[in-house]
């Protein structure tokens, strides 16, 4: 049987709605329009099957297909919502608050019997931070952190703790998707000098640092992100700091970080400086995608042994997004860039398209692998808020847009369980569509009238860097290499690298020495005068130029001298003519 076309829900000032995906995309009329603004959060179940929603005055749970209302909960403050992976659970969260005595508030975390609609538990979470417990995809475990404790509970019997993991200062924790054994990965922040570290368990050995699969240990790191894999063999975890003392960046300073469960670990080594925008597994497992780099970012995907696989060059860019089957990836810019994606197909590391989401705050693949939409949401952006449904050759296929003085809050999917839609060959021709296309137009740059009748002499604030397989080759033309032209590239490279390598420390002592004014002070040959006054006079005045050589080494790569810096390079000429008198002299 073909699978069911994935709605797409949307919530806003206007109420929330369902609309039909591809090709229809028309209201939903199954499940009627719920047209009040109070309309607070809502969520789908992980099979998409089971939808709730919280309108201000009561959650409600209904079954997506037959619009069947199956639970109606008491909780007009529920801001938080989601689904247990078998949808036996449907947890909440509303905002903590204590009596005005002083006393300790109700509990905030209630977890419901989907089946009965009866409480389960309630709990104290005061933080919204991790305030849903998490589960294994089976439910056989869930878990939650309390204080410097991870609690377990098993089957959903959450009046008895089951296991405990406890850790120090315990941050954050993470469960591993996929078949039992469950695995976990834990953060610990770093204090008085010790280290911040990550340790990998498996459940239920949590018998101290011994029994942890692997452990890794880094300082830099005021906050952690781990994310697993697919096949739970690894995790990838971005280590950051609130500030950069380096003063290079604004936002602090990032390091991504590999740690397999066979013990395995290594830090991502990034060719280029600066924040990590985004980092993403591919859905197989064995490759994921860095976005990173001071603008104009980088891009490049890495395997398992954390050597890049493809350099998708530079470019206004700070997310990556892989489709379902893994065989497309979209790098884009949104929030504060202008909404450039970039469509590439994975196989063959060829660009598809380069489509243009101007404004956009949010990007989600539809389930089927082959559409996604972007939406422009409040509160980031209250003014031309709408959503568009594109397919991934660059075609848009669908358009909304609110009234002006209408918002959009969120949209979402209905998800479908992976391999519910089996993965399409690649196209590279775009689909038809009614709605005009959305290519990236380059204006042209402003010249002022005195110019305009004069020839364009080019000057780019950023020299952007193409993907690898497109730079030009000597004697090959713009023609683009293949995979395998770009692995033997690489060791020719490196096999050149290390010959010259080899060859500079071999004749480094035999090159001949130019003209004393540009020889470097660390080439300058040895000259002893017998006078050590002198001698140290000459050793002396070597170091000063020496320092001067680097100075200047610094101003040619365009770092910003200070004004002490430059006051002792003008004054190069002049240790030179001492040196050259001081050794005549001798």
């Amino acid at each position: 049987m073909a699978p069911s076309t994935p709605l797409l829900a949307v919530r806003g000032s206007e109420g929330f709605y369902m609309v039909t995906g591809p090709p229809s995309f028309t209201e939903n009329t199954t499940l009627q329009r719920d047209f009040g603004k109070n309309c607070k959060v809502f969520a789908f179940s992980k099979d998409g099957t089971l939808f709730a929603w919280c309108n201000g005055e009561k959650v409600n749970i209904v079954n997506v297909a037959s619009t069947e209302l199956l639970h109606s909960f008491d909780l007009p403050k529920a801001v938080c919502l989601e689904f247990s992976p078998k949808n036996n659970v449907l947890a909440t969260w509303q905002a903590y608050t204590t009596a005005k005595d002083g006393t300790a508030g109700m509990p905030n975390l209630q977890l419901y019997d989907v089946k009965t609609g009866k409480c389960l538990k309630s709990f104290i979470q005061k933080k919204m931070q991790n305030w849903c417990p998490c589960w294994a995809d089976d439910e056989s475990i869930s878990a939650r952190i309390v204080n410097n404790e991870v609690h377990f509970f098993e089957n959903n019997s959450f009046d008895t703790i089951a296991n405990k993991l406890h850790l120090q200062k315990v941050n954050d924790f993470v469960l591993s998707p996929g078949p039992q054994p469950s695995k976990v990965s834990v953060y610990v922040p770093g204090s008085k000098g010790a280290p911040s570290f990550v340790r990998l368990y498996q459940y239920p050995n949590f018998g101290g640092p011994q029994s942890a699969l692997a452990n890794k240990s880094f300082f830099k790191a005021d906050k952690a992100t781990m994310l697993w894999n697919n096949k739970a063999t690894a995790v990838l975890v971005i280590a950051s700091t609130e500030v950069d003392k380096t003063g290079a960046s604004y936002y602090g300073e990032q390091t991504l970080h590999y740690i397999a469960t066979n013990g395995e670990s290594a830090v991502v080594q990034l060719p280029k400086n600066g924040p990590i925008y985004d980092v993403v597994w591919n859905p197989n497992s064995t490759e994921f995608c860095a976005v990173y780099g001071f603008m104009p970012a980088k891009a490049t995907v890495f395997n398992l042994k954390c050597d890049p696989l493809f350099d998708f060059g530079t470019g206004p860019r700070n997310a990556a997004y892989y489709s379902s089957p893994g065989h497309i990836l979209v790098l884009a810019g949104f929030g504060n860039l202008r909404g450039q994606m970039e469509v590439w197909d994975v196989k063959n590391y060829k660009l598809i398209s380069k489509p243009l989401a101007s404004d956009s705050t949010y990007f989600a693949w539809c389930p089927d692998g082959e559409h996604f939409v972007t939406a422009t949401c409040a509160p980031r952006l209250r003014v031309g808020n709408g959503y568009k449904i594109w397919h991934y050759t660059g075609s848009v296929l669908h358009k909304c847009e609110v009234p002006p003085n209408a918002e959009i809050w969120q949209v979402s999917w209905q998800p479908f369980l992976d391999g519910t839609f089996p993965a399409k060959a690649v196209t590279y021709q775009a689909v038809p569509s009614e709605l005009p296309s959305s290519e990236l137009k380059v204006a042209p740059a402003y010249r002022p009238p005195a110019l305009r009748n004069k020839p364009i002499t080019s000057s780019k604030l950023h020299e952007e860097e193409p993907p690898q397989n497109m730079k030009p080759q000597p004697g090959n033309g713009d023609k683009p290499l293949s995979k395998m032209a770009l692995k033997n590239q690489r060791k020719h490279e490196a096999k050149k690298a290390a010959k010259q390598e080899a060859k500079t420390d071999g004749n480094h002592e035999s090159t001949p020495s130019p003209a004393l004014q540009n020889v470097p002070c660390n080439t300058l040959p040895s000259v002893t005068s017998g006078d050590p006054e002198v001698d140290k006079k000459i050793k002396n005045l070597k170091k000063k130029l020496k320092a001067i050589e680097q100075l200047k080494d610094q101003a040619a790569t365009g770092k910003q001298l200070e004004k002490n810096q430059l006051e002792k390079i003008q004054k190069e000429a002049a240790l030179l003519k001492e040196l050259e008198d001081l050794e005549l002299g001798s």
